[in-house]
């Protein structure tokens, strides 16, 4: 396959991946500000989320103040903030149509149609209206992408480059997710006691807590799936290992990094084996480790160094298969 035609499907799906995941943390961060909480509170949760997708400096030079209506309009419809959803859906578009020839009609008319109703929403003022409900579309469109790319391509290059982008994506996402909280330098907060409140006068903290970490659940679709696997109350320490270690949860680190790895065998080159074995060496140390030592670690600081260690892949995997990424 030619690179440049690898090029596109890749970032293709990396774009559907990465608009569905920012409607995620947005939606993570407007349950959450709805929490009795002050003002302050609310603020630094906005910035955090900025700052994790490394957005802070370009809406700060847009924007003489922080609040959550300009966070939104820069999140969602924004089309000089290139990760907005507005720019991802634009740019997932216009990959697909460059590489039209590579797709089925059912996979191009879904992106294509996903950006007409975007651009037919956001004129309808469905931002303004019910935010949480065009996060929800904007998850059910990249659903409905993905399943037609599955049940509809031949397995062959081009959708094994789809998968690599999609789960490459995936992984940095759900990290950047899962260290919102933490973003600022703090670590897991203690565990939630059983009991609603501790006797201390810190019972409002705790139910913070509880919503906090059950909206993040919700975000990744993950809280039926905690629910089931640890059937007990939910505490950070879980819910960090539920999403970073367990294999058989669809967007936990350890599942997207052992799909970046099985992806990277179906299209591997004569370059690619640098690339292939520092992507075996992650999912090695996701498959093996413990929880107990990544908290010990420091949550932030482990995530942070994942998140490093995502964008070595994603620039090794443009070098051996596609256009370089300084010449695009």
């Amino acid at each position: 396959m030619l690179s440049r035609t690898a090029d596109h499907l890749f970032w293709m799906a990396r774009y559907i991946e990465r608009a569905e995941n920012t409607a995620r943390m947005l939606d993570v961060n407007m349950s959450t500000s709805l929490l009795p909480q002050s003002a302050e509170e609310a603020e630094r949760g906005w910035r955090a989320m900025l700052g994790i997708s490394e957005l802070q400096p370009a809406f700060d030079a847009k924007y003489p103040l922080l609040n959550a209506r300009d966070v939104l309009d820069f999140m969602v419809r924004d089309p000089t903030n290139s990760s907005s959803i507005y720019s991802c859906m634009q740019a997932a578009r216009e990959n697909a149509r460059a590489v039209r020839g590579s797709l089925t009609t059912e996979v191009w008319e879904v992106n294509n149609d996903t950006w007409l109703q975007l651009q037919k929403r956001l004129s309808e003022q469905a931002l303004e209206r019910d935010p949480q409900h065009l996060f929800e579309w904007v998850k059910y469109r990249s659903h409905v992408s993905r399943g037609v790319t599955i049940g509809t391509m031949l397995k062959d290059e081009a959708f094994f480059f789809i998968r690599l982008g999609t789960f490459l994506e995936r992984a940095d996402n759900a990290a950047r997710i899962l260290d919102v909280k933490f973003h600022d330098g703090g670590d897991a907060p203690p565990p939630l006691p059983t009991e609603r409140g501790n006797g201390n006068g810190n019972g409002a903290g705790v139910q913070r807590d509880f919503y906090y970490w059950a909206a993040v659940l919700r975000s990744v679709s993950a809280f039926e799936i905690y629910r089931k696997v640890y059937r007990d109350v939910i505490t950070p320490e879980r819910v960090a290992e539920l999403l970073i270690l367990r294999g058989d949860m669809p967007r936990s680190l350890a599942a997207c990094v052992n799909e970046v790895c099985l992806n990277l065998e179906m299209v591997r080159n004569s370059r690619s084996g640098e690339t292939e074995r520092r992507a075996g060496l992650l999912r090695a140390e996701l498959r093996y480790g413990r929880i107990d030592d990544i908290l010990h670690q420091g949550l932030h600081a482990y995530l942070t160094g994942f998140l490093e260690r995502i964008a070595d892949l994603g620039g090794r995997i443009s070098q051996d298969f596609l256009v370089p990424l300084a010449a695009s």
